[in-house]
């Protein structure tokens, strides 16, 4: 089963961290995704770059708008992400939980849905070898 873990980061407290600390939780990050990945565990893990650099964009009764950053509202932004093969919910978590970055934001776990199964439910056109690329 795939699950994809969410990382949510908190700027200030990420900040806030003693001299040499934020270096050492992603050198514990990257030593546990190596580690999944030559497990075939970790299919996918990506960073975002700081939210300084995001834009928002939405289209509300034909109007678009576009605003630098994410949500203003809230203090956790997503940071990053992992997708990941789990056998459960309870593995998921687990796996979740030895990355470091519960410490300053949230790791969400969330299953993937799978794709083919939704064009089938809708009724869409199986992809092709194309669109795949």
């Amino acid at each position: 089963m795939k699950f994809m873990l969410l990382i949510y980061i908190d700027d200030e407290m990420l900040d806030s961290l003693p001299k040499g600390r934020f270096d050492e939780m992603m050198r514990d990050c990257l030593e546990h995704a190596d580690g999944l990945h030559t497990e075939g565990r970790l299919i996918e893990s990506r960073m975002l770059k700081r939210v300084g650099t995001a834009k928002s964009l939405r289209v509300r009764e034909g109007k678009v708008s576009v605003r630098d950053g994410p949500f203003a509202e809230t203090k956790e932004v997503l940071g990053g992400f992992n997708l990941i093969e789990a056998r459960d919910y309870d593995e998921a978590v687990e796996i979740a939980l030895q990355f470091p970055w519960a410490q300053t934001g949230c790791v969400e776990v969330r299953p993937v849905q799978d794709i083919d199964e939704v064009r089938v439910q809708v009724g869409a056109p199986a992809r092709t070898s194309e669109a795949i690329r």
